[in-house]
């Protein structure tokens, strides 16, 4: 009887790929299905989808239901032993268990999951009945001729776990199961299914359908086995259609390693981090707006044993001379970009996607696709700020425990527990600060209790922080020694709130949580910007209603990214000092041409800040520092003069076209020309700042003109950019009363209180002595003020001011939107109170 029913039965036991659609995942779950529907659909848009099948759900269930174990206890296969977890004792007598799906039922029924340790016993316990179990004939006899199909084109499988309840909209089991490489041979692969089987009934998976309140007992386990990429020859990653951290959507996220993809998903290693642009990827730039080299220090390839005939993989050292390599070129980024949103556009939803480059054809590949759960659907109406109320710069370096990758930005305090082994789980408590190696689906019992996590190794895309994002439990990865530096016991608080780098501070800092409702915000007349000099804040602060950025500022981009004095690049074969040239080479390690890598670090610090507000303007201030600043960066010393009061000497626009400094400048004007030209980020304005005379903006236009950065725009991949426009800053005396002249030359003003205040009123601000003098509030600055604004307008010029006077003072803000000024532009945290206020005033008017 059963004979008869196999041929109506094979096509819901194996579905290749090309006969599956998204409507399958209840057949096939959610990761083969969209490795079918993209066959079907997207091959023809030029995007590389390894062939393969699916061993269905039906397949799954047949097995739960007509395999057998028979005693003794040890799960075998074909007399080998296969199950890596410890043996059971199994029920059933002499007969065995005749029904997995019953007995598994059972078992479910009883689980305690709010008990570690009954949870963890009780997986094991499903996981080892499976692994113990035989197939049925048929069904072993359609995996095997499926199989040998694919491997007529294939040596290699990839073998991997697809839930049938997986990428439900309010949760994921991606991630949780389990996917094996490098498969070859009937007899391994048969047992890597029953581990893919198996592997549904681990603990985390099992706690998490009780959080979202899921039935275990009705999910199933489809496998794919695929065409294996081989990314043990190349590099491998995963990729997301927007930010992982803020949820901006208008980037393409890729991380990269050597070898296969598994150490980047596990966050064993620090990949590199790429962003691409998507708005003018799609115009035909080419918005590569961020590379970050990752230490990938190791590789994971494969191995085999010769006794055993069994393949696996192992981790193997990644040459020094490749680890200061990126492991994608420039025009592969992009293709997996174009690839990505070509996915994202066909589902109509973001998305988390898995990359691989073949060393054998150099070929790139995606071997998966699932939606982007934590940001989707995601509509931001309140925005929270935690911030440490004590600056950064009152904490002894002794306070700060270890450094690591800030995951969310939100601060949590605890004692900390420090577990080297998931085998310990079970002594976490509540509310504490958990502190690993390294976290893994089994840990995640314990992550649900943690006030905050703290791991060694990792990145923006491990187990770890994807989570804790999903938690909502700040958690900073890749410390390298959170486990020695962190004792047990003691009290720490752990800040995501500072930027990109996350902190562990011994004690309990004190903080505060600000909270802003950000739904059916009345715009004012007046233009509310933002100041901003940090790229790696820009995504999660573009959520903030206003109208742009008023003021960028280049300086933070050249201390903490570049580090370098321009002219020591420009000069490096002439560095006479060895260990200098060392320490800039150690940085500049993928250059040749080292002046290039001024011109992509501050090109790509710039594009993250116009990107995040585009098409929103964002004004750029040329380099302001002063000559004692600039001595400050490496090899700055050979190139500075001192001077007796650097805030009024070589600074600003007369810097940029003095034959010491016009070629360094020029390097700033290259980074600009990329931002608009190769980009496309035509919202980009620049200013001049410290302009003295109106002869001085002229020569420093002509130096703009002379490194090829034009005010007008040629047309660009077919696109016509926007013209660019040239601001000035407005801090001397000099620049309202000859408001006209320089009307005549720039296109916009922007003014800067603290210098025009100082120099109105003759005032050192930086002396303690005399700052009760300082105002901007005194009746000669704000005539200054108002009458360059009537001026400026006459001439039909735009202007601004950069400045937190207007949020610290309101009869100020109010003394502005009266004498009519264009824009206001404020620090972020005082953007949505400062925006509520004129909003008031100006309905007052």
């Amino acid at each position: 009887m059963r004979k008869k029913s196999i041929s109506n039965r094979v096509k819901k036991f194996i579905l290749w790929f090309d006969q599956i659609s998204i409507g399958d995942i209840p057949f096939v779950g959610g990761k083969n299905a969209s490795l079918g529907e993209m066959r079907r659909a997207l091959i023809k848009k030029g995007i590389n989808i390894p062939d393969g099948f699916a061993i269905t759900s039906e397949a799954f269930w047949d097995f739960l239901k007509n395999s057998k174990i028979t005693p003794p206890n040890l799960p075998l296969y074909k007399g080998r032993k296969v199950s890596i977890l410890p043996p059971l004792k199994i029920r059933g007598g002499k007969g065995g268990v005749k029904n997995l799906k019953i007995e598994i039922k059972k078992i479910l029924s009883s689980i305690n999951v709010q008990n570690i340790q009954d949870l963890s016993e009780k997986s094991k316990q499903i996981r080892n009945l499976i692994l113990a179990a035989e197939f049925p004939k048929d069904l072993e006899k359609e995996i095997v001729n499926a199989y040998k199909k694919l491997t007529n084109r294939y040596v290699d499988v990839a073998v991997r776990s697809s839930a049938s309840a997986e990428d439900l909209p309010k949760a994921s089991y991606a991630g949780q199961l389990e996917s094996y490489l490098n498969i070859r041979g009937e007899r391994q692969l048969l047992v890597t299914v029953k581990k893919c089987f198996a592997s549904l009934y681990g603990a985390r998976t099992i706690s998490y359908s009780f959080d979202h309140k899921i039935d275990h007992k009705k999910i199933a386990v489809s496998v794919g086995v695929q065409k294996m990429v081989r990314s043990d020859l190349a590099s491998a990653g995963v990729m997301f259609t927007l930010d992982t951290e803020s949820g901006f959507q208008n980037v393409v996220m890729i991380n990269g390693a050597y070898g296969l993809g598994e150490n980047v998903v596990k966050g064993r290693v620090v990949p590199d981090q790429f962003f691409v642009f998507k708005p003018t990827l799609v115009s035909g730039f080419k918005p590569i707006i961020s590379k970050t080299l990752g230490s990938k220090k190791k590789k994971l390839v494969y191995t085999s044993s010769a006794v055993e005939k069994y393949r696996s993989t192992k981790n193997v050292a990644v040459p020094y001379q490749l680890q200061k390599k990126f492991v994608l070129r420039d025009d592969e980024i992009l293709t997996l970009a174009r690839w990505a949103c070509e996915i994202e556009k066909h589902y109509k939803a973001p998305q988390d996607i898995e990359w691989a480059k073949d060393g054998l054809d150099g070929k790139l590949y995606i071997v998966q696709s699932r939606p982007e759960t934590i940001h989707k659907g995601r509509e931001i109406t309140e925005i929270e700020e935690y911030r440490l109320k004590i600056s950064n710069f009152q904490f002894p370096i002794s306070k700060i425990l270890c450094r690591g990758l800030a995951i969310g930005s939100k601060i949590g305090q605890g004692k900390a527990h420090v577990i080297p082994s998931v085998k310990n789980i079970a002594d976490f408590k509540e509310g504490e600060v958990l502190v690993t190696t390294m976290t893994d689906p089994d840990w995640v019992a314990a992550m649900r209790k943690a006030r905050a996590i703290v791991t060694d190794s990792g990145a923006r895309t491990c187990h770890a922080a994807i989570v804790s994002r999903e938690l909502g439990v700040p958690c900073v990865v890749g410390t390298g020694n959170a486990t020695q530096k962190i004792k047990t016991g003691k009290k720490v608080t752990v800040s995501c709130s500072e930027g990109e780098e996350g902190r562990v501070y011994d004690g309990f800092i004190p903080y505060q949580i600000k909270k802003f409702r950000i739904d059916n915000l009345q715009r004012p007349q007046t233009k509310i910007m933002m100041n901003l000099g940090e790229p790696d804040k820009a995504f999660s602060l573009s959520f903030i209603p206003c109208d742009g950025v008023g003021l960028a500022r280049e300086e933070f981009i050249i201390s903490n990214y570049i580090k370098i004095h321009p002219r020591a690049l420009l000069e490096f074969n002439k560095l006479p000092d060895k260990k200098l040239k060392k320490q800039i080479e150690n940085l500049t390690f993928e250059y040749k041409n080292k002046a290039q890598f001024f011109i992509d670090k501050l090109a790509e610090g710039v594009a993250k800040i116009a990107a995040a507000f585009y098409p929103r303007d964002v004004i750029l201030r040329f380099s302001d520092f002063k000559t004692n600043e600039y001595a400050g960066l490496i090899g700055g010393n050979l190139y500075e003069p001192k001077e007796e009061n650097p805030m009024l000497g070589w600074r600003g626009a007369s810097r940029y076209y003095d034959p010491l400094y016009e070629k360094a400048f020029g390097l700033e004007c290259q980074a600009i020309k990329k931002v608009r030209e190769e980009f496309g980020l035509d919202n980009l304005i620049v200013m001049i700042p410290f302009c003295r005379t109106p002869e001085e903006g002229k020569k420093v236009i002509e130096i703009m003109r002379k490194f090829d950065l034009n005010r007008k725009s040629s047309c660009v991949t077919g696109y016509k950019l926007q013209d660019l426009r040239v601001y000035v800053m407005c801090e001397i005396p000099s620049n309202i009363l000859l408001a006209k002249e320089f009307s005549q030359i720039f296109d916009g003003f922007s003014i800067g209180s603290n210098d025009l205040t100082q120099l109105i009123l003759g005032v050192d601000r930086d002396s303690s002595l005399v700052s009760h003098i300082f105002n901007e509030r005194n009746e000669a600055v704000k005539k200054m003020i108002a009458e360059v604004i009537k001026t400026a307008h006459k001439y039909g010029r735009k202007v601004g001011i950069c400045g937190q006077a207007p949020s610290d003072f309101p009869d100020f803000a109010k003394f502005l939107v009266e004498a009519g000024i264009d824009s206001i532009s404020l620090n972020p945290d005082t953007v949505l109170k400062t925006t509520i206020e004129i909003v008031k005033k100006e309905k007052a008017q």
